[in-house]
């Protein structure tokens, strides 16, 4: 599929990013949006509460915030205080073939795995799923619009690989990756995908300009 040479952008508010910071993954954007006013911290985003059915059944629906981060923040590996007051930006990616409750509760953790998130949602265009085998039971158009008016999705692309790149990550400005615990281990997952989050793992974990790593990849309970 060929790339253009400026990502497509579904639905970002994204573009306000490079009006206060330098390109790259340099650490100035983070420095830059610390003092935002429009920025919401995870704990003020406003969310109805789980009806009693939905607790009964899906753990994860009751977590909060605290222990949100608390879970991520432990299978990082990462203190307590690490980005506490910078925004991340995190990304997650899929069919979204058809958008259903186990598809809200993971961008909702992924929204939520630190204090300031800027959470970027990938959706594999038709082209692609063709292309490894696999076939869509909704159109693009509306898989792209379902992910978007998730409350939890900052920003919609679908210019994506199918297999992770230290290009696409950094071209993104991504720091962490959310995936499915367990995903990089399960022998049902796609061969391709789990050797990118293999060499995403290996290229953070050997960075030796910054004492932490480029980028990591956490897994989103289910």
């Amino acid at each position: 599929m060929d790339t253009p040479n400026t990502p497509t952008t579904v639905f970002s508010d994204d573009d306000e990013y490079d009006l206060i910071s330098n390109p790259g993954h340099d650490g100035s954007l983070e420095s830059s949006l610390a003092g935002l006013p429009s920025r919401l911290h995870a704990k003020d985003i406003p969310e109805p509460p789980p009806a009693q059915a939905a607790r009964d059944k899906l753990e994860t629906v009751s977590w909060s915030p605290d222990e949100i981060q608390a879970f991520v923040r432990k299978s990082l590996n990462l203190a307590p205080e690490t980005h506490s007051r910078t925004t991340v930006r995190i990304y997650i990616d899929g069919a979204f073939d058809a958008f259903n409750v186990g598809h809200a509760l993971q961008l909702r953790q992924a929204k939520l795995a630190f204090p300031f998130v800027h959470l970027i949602v990938g959706v594999f265009p038709n082209e692609l799923l063709t292309q490894h085998g696999y076939s869509a039971t909704w159109s693009e158009m509306e898989r792209v619009e379902m992910a978007r008016h998730c409350r939890w999705v900052d920003e919609v692309i679908t210019d994506i690989p199918w297999q992770l790149s230290e290009e696409f990550l950094l071209q993104r400005r991504v720091d962490y990756i959310a995936i499915d615990e367990g995903t990089s281990v399960d022998p049902n997952c796609d061969k391709l995908r789990v050797k990118g989050y293999d060499e995403i793992k290996r290229i953070g974990s050997d960075s030796d300009e910054t004492p932490e790593p480029k980028f990591d990849i956490f897994g989103i309970a289910s």
